[in-house]
């Protein structure tokens, strides 16, 4: 995926970068690969793959949720990792809040780093497993919309992220060809913590022609205060 290539297909999902943006998505870009050198952060590094497979691939969240948002919405990123796909979702909409909880220190470091680099604001970065987070009263059932991408099952993903959901808001996972089966063994547990099914998207991705779902949650009630369970239960006892 060349620029113009980017550009194009950002454009079908409404996303229209001024120059600036687009700058920053190749900071991004000169970021990512230095401090990969130091760290495994990612095994794409060609740049076009980087822009089709991170930094577009993220941006698709938008085909199932409308970002004419107010200028406090929320976004918590769980288990970002190089910080996918909260930061490219920050450069194309800088008005959203964004927290990002990250188990590995090291990608904080590099998070952090980052942020500088690309002078963002209002993004915050934690260093903590998502278990013990979504117990925190300082961000448990806070965010209008948590998301991420290709961490774990949806079983499992949904006791580390819906918690953090606030009522009414969202959780949206970004998911490979396997993202429906996944969904249908998650049914019972995305009930259990509160949440209601209320859109699936499958479809392919320009160029490389692999599928993706995008699975979109929505909190209808609290999650009861049990979940999520101590660190390593839910990855070992799924609900």
């Amino acid at each position: 995926m060349n620029r113009e290539q980017f550009l194009s297909q950002l454009e079908k999902l409404h996303i229209h970068l001024t120059d600036e943006q687009l700058h920053q998505f190749e900071l991004y870009y000169q970021t990512l690969i230095h401090w990969n050198e130091k760290m495994n952060l990612t095994a794409i590094t060609k740049k076009g793959e980087v822009f089709l497979k991170h930094f577009y691939d993220s941006l698709t969240i938008v085909r199932e949720f409308p970002w004419s948002l107010a200028e406090n919405f929320t976004v918590c990123d769980v288990g970002a990792g190089a910080g996918f796909p909260s930061i490219p979702l920050k450069i194309a909409f800088p008005h959203i809040q964004v927290s990002i909880v990250d188990s590995l220190n090291k990608r904080i470091n590099f998070l952090e780093e980052l942020v500088t680099t690309l002078k963002l604001t209002d993004v915050h970065l934690y260093h903590d497993r998502a278990e013990i987070f979504g117990q925190n009263p300082q961000h448990r059932e806070k965010y209008d919309l948590v998301t991420a991408r290709a961490v774990a099952k949806m079983s499992i993903l949904s006791e580390f992220c819906l918690p953090l959901v606030k009522p009414g808001g969202y959780f949206i996972a970004l998911k490979g060809a396997s993202g429906e089966e996944e969904l249908e063994e998650g049914k019972k547990a995305i009930m259990t913590l509160g949440g209601n099914i209320s859109g699936v998207q499958s479809f392919i991705l320009p160029f490389e022609n692999s599928e993706r779902t995008i699975i979109h949650i929505h909190k209808a009630k609290s999650t009861p205060k049990k979940y999520p369970r101590k660190p390593g239960v839910p990855t070992k006892n799924p609900l």
